[in-house]
């Protein structure tokens, strides 16, 4: 497929139609437009979108959420694809790339409940939702008296799922509340020390085909190099442990200056190995050093008896 130099008449965004899905899509339009583009958004329904009635692990994973985004760029009907970051798989099929990775938002998760103020104020045997594995690994190591059930849709089906009564809690990402407004849905934000937030928690990715050098140029701008540098160590975390959501796996990075302080945690569903924790910090200060952070903490937790997930059969 060949593509023209330069920047399109019109640059076209592909997006999930979820609300959260179309503002980040909208979001990532408005800044496009601030600098002169013209930009239209296609919007459209994916896999990860239907079904909704078993875990993401046990259907082919995060990747059900961007395959008919990659199609769209691929058959040239899309330019770019706006994703949440944590959505996305580690391991990109050959000729996408990441081209821009955007300011984060607050990376932790947010529990939400009509009837506590907090995870300790929670009853014993009180049900929360979820069907994050990762979530659901640190829920058990806090508070193993609690009963954790799946929970999956949009962020405005898991809300009414909590108002009708289903459960005494959920457990959502800060940053999908605070894009939609609904802050004050949040009754208390896990300190990532309790609570280690999924790779790439907060950030958007933005995806293009690795011939449109056009519209890598254009995302340039949009680009925040520490939270960029940041997701990259996350990810390189995950990737080197075969990391999905069929892996009960947390990785998180801050920068203070140029040294950037990871901790990472991995839990056994099974239940003998426990939760295995890790921290360690290096000055990062590109791509190289951010993936070799990554790998080192990685390669920790294997030593701490964390369980690489097996490579997936052909």
């Amino acid at each position: 497929m060949k593509f023209s130099a330069s920047s399109p008449t019109v640059i076209v965004i592909a997006t999930r139609e979820s609300q959260l899905a179309m503002w980040q899509a909208e979001h990532v339009q408005a800044i496009l437009r601030g600098r002169g583009h013209s930009v239209d958004l296609l919007g459209m329904t994916t896999k990860g979108d239907l079904i909704l009635d078993r875990a993401l692990s046990k259907v082919g994973g995060k990747g059900l959420f961007v395959k008919e985004l990659e199609v769209a760029l691929e058959e040239g009907r899309a330019d770019l694809a706006v994703h949440s970051l944590k959505d996305v798989p580690m391991e990109l099929p050959e000729g996408f790339v990441l081209a821009c990775v955007m300011t984060r938002e607050d990376p932790r998760d947010a529990f939400v409940s009509n009837r506590y103020a907090s995870l300790d104020e929670l009853p014993q045997g009180a049900v929360v939702g979820t069907s994050s594995l990762r979530r659901q690994a640190l829920l058990q190591a806090l508070r193993p008296d609690l009963k954790i059930e799946a929970l999956r849709g949009n962020v405005n089906t898991r809300l009414r799922k909590l108002d009708e009564g289903q459960y005494d809690a959920i457990v959502l990402a800060a940053a999908g509340l605070m894009r939609l407004e609904m802050s004050e849905r949040i009754r208390a934000r896990f300190d990532p020390a309790q609570m280690l937030p999924a790779a790439g928690q907060g950030a958007l990715g933005i995806e293009v085909r690795a011939d449109r050098q056009d519209i890598i140029d254009a995302l340039a701008p949009l680009a925040h190099m520490p939270t960029w540098l940041t997701v990259t160590a996350e990810r390189a975390v995950s990737r080197c442990m075969g990391g999905s959501c069929s892996m009960p796996l947390a990785a998180y990075g801050r920068f203070e200056g140029d040294t950037l302080h990871m901790d990472a945690a991995w839990g056994d569903m099974e239940g003998s190995k426990g939760l295995v924790r890790v921290q360690a910090s290096a000055q990062v200060t590109d791509f190289a050093s951010a993936n070799a952070l990554g790998e080192q903490l990685a390669a920790q937790l294997q030593a701490a008896g964390a369980v690489p997930a097996a490579p997936k059969q052909d």
